[in-house]
C-alpha cells in the first residue's frame, strides 16, 4: 500500500478560458471540479495507474463531505480526519489558446491540536501496512513549521520511505529531517537554494546543494522532462530524463502525476531509470487532460519509449 498525505485538501475547480485578460467578461468552453491538493491529485493518478493507495489527511464542512464523496465516487480509499473548520476552494484558469494558466488558491482551514493529535495516530497506524509514503502540498493554517518534519521522522521510524512535496518553510523543516525524496519544480528549487539558475551545470549544483539540505535524493520537474540526483556516496549520480514536450490541454497538476507515476514504479521495485522515465511519462500524458491527477495508463505508458534517460557528468568539486 502507499500512503498519500494531504494535509490542506481542497474542491478543485479547472476552468478553460480562450484569450483570457485581466479585466475583461469571459464565456468558459470547459470545466472540471475535483477534489483536490497535491496529495489527493497524487493518489487520484495512482489510482489511475492501477497501484494500491490510500488517501488520508485533513477534510471539513460541505467541502469535506463533497472531497469524501467524490473520491469514493472515483474508487479511491480513503481515511480522513474530520475538523471543524471548512475545506478550502482553488480556481484554476487555463487559456487553451497560449497554454498559460492562472490559480488562486485558498490558505486552507485552521486546525486545532487535538485534530492534527488524531491525524497523527492515524496516520502511524496506516504506516503499519504501508510500503511508501508521499506528503503533499501545503499546511492549513495553525500548523507548525516543523510538521512536515515530525512526519518525515516518523515515517521513517516506522521503515517506510517518504517523498517530500511542499514549499516555504515547512518544505525546508521537512527536508532537514531527511525525506527519501524531493521533487520540486525549477521556482521551488531556486526558492529552496535562495538563487536563480539556468545552465544545466548550474543546474546539477543545485541538485548537488539540495541533497545537503537532507533529502537522500532530489528532482528537478522540468516541462521536457527532469533532472535528479540518485544514490549516495561513491554510487551518487545525476540523471536527466526527457520527453519531446506535448501540445498541452493544461499542465495544471503535472507535478502531481509526475510524482505519482515516479511512486508507482518505485513501488514496483524500479530503478531510478525507469521510475524517472515513468514519472516523465505520466506528467506530459497528464497535460492532455483537464483536471489535476487526471491521467490515461495505456497512453502513459505508450509515451516510456519516447523518453531519453542518461546519465551526466557530476560538477567538478562534488
Amino acid at each position: 500500500m502507499i500512503i498519500s498525505v494531504t494535509l490542506n485538501a481542497a474542491i478543485d475547480r479547472t476552468v478553460a478560458v480562450p484569450n483570457f485578460r485581466l479585466g475583461h467578461r469571459h464565456r468558459s468552453v470547459e470545466t472540471r471540479t475535483v477534489p483536490g491538493g497535491k496529495g489527493v491529485n497524487v493518489a487520484r493518478a495512482l489510482g489511475l495507474l492501477g497501484r494500491p493507495v490510500i488517501a488520508t489527511g485533513l477534510v471539513g464542512g460541505g467541502n469535506g463531505d463533497r472531497v469524501l464523496k467524490q473520491l469514493g465516487e472515483e474508487g479511491l480509499l480513503t481515511d480522513f480526519i474530520r475538523i471543524s473548520e471548512e475545506t478550502r476552494f482553488n480556481l484554476a484558469l487555463v487559456d487553451p489558446t497560449t497554454g498559460e494558466q492562472t490559480e488562486v488558491n485558498e490558505r486552507g482551514p485552521r486546525v486545532s491540536p487535538q485534530e492534527l493529535d488524531s491525524f497523527i495516530e492515524r496516520l502511524d497506524y496506516l504506516a503499519g501496512g504501508a510500503k511508501l509514503c508521499v506528503l503533499a502540498g501545503s499546511l492549513p493554517q495553525g500548523i507548525d513549521v516543523e510538521f512536515y518534519a515530525r512526519l518525515v521522522e516518523a515515517m521513517k521510524r516506522a521503515g517506510l520511505p517518504v517523498l517530500l512535496d511542499s514549499e516555504g518553510e515547512a518544505m525546508s523543516a521537512g527536508m532537514r529531517a531527511g525525506p527519501h525524496m524531493i521533487t520540486p519544480n525549477k521556482l521551488e528549487a531556486e526558492e529552496l537554494v535562495g538563487h536563480e539558475f539556468e545552465s544545466r551545470s548550474e543546474m546539477y549544483t543545485v541538485l548537488s546543494e539540495l541533497v545537503e539540505m537532507g533529502p537522500t535524493e532530489a528532482v528537478i520537474t522540468l516541462p521536457e522532462g527532469c533532472v535528479a540526483i540518485v544514490g549516495e556516496g561513491t554510487e551518487q549520480r545525476i540523471l536527466e530524463a526527457v520527453i519531446e514536450p506535448l501540445e498541452p490541454i493544461s499542465t495544471v497538476g503535472s507535478g502531481d502525476a509526475f510524482v505519482a507515476g515516479y511512486i508507482a514504479c518505485r513501488y514496483d521495485g524500479g530503478t531510478p531509470e525507469e521510475c524517472l522515465a515513468y514519472g516523465v511519462a505520466c506528467g506530459a500524458e497528464s497535460t492532455q487532460h483537464l483536471g489535476a491527477g487526471v491521467l490515461d495508463r495505456g497512453r502513459a505508458e505508450s509515451l516510456l519509449g519516447n523518453v531519453e534517460v542518461r546519465q551526466m557528468q557530476l560538477p567538478a568539486g562534488v
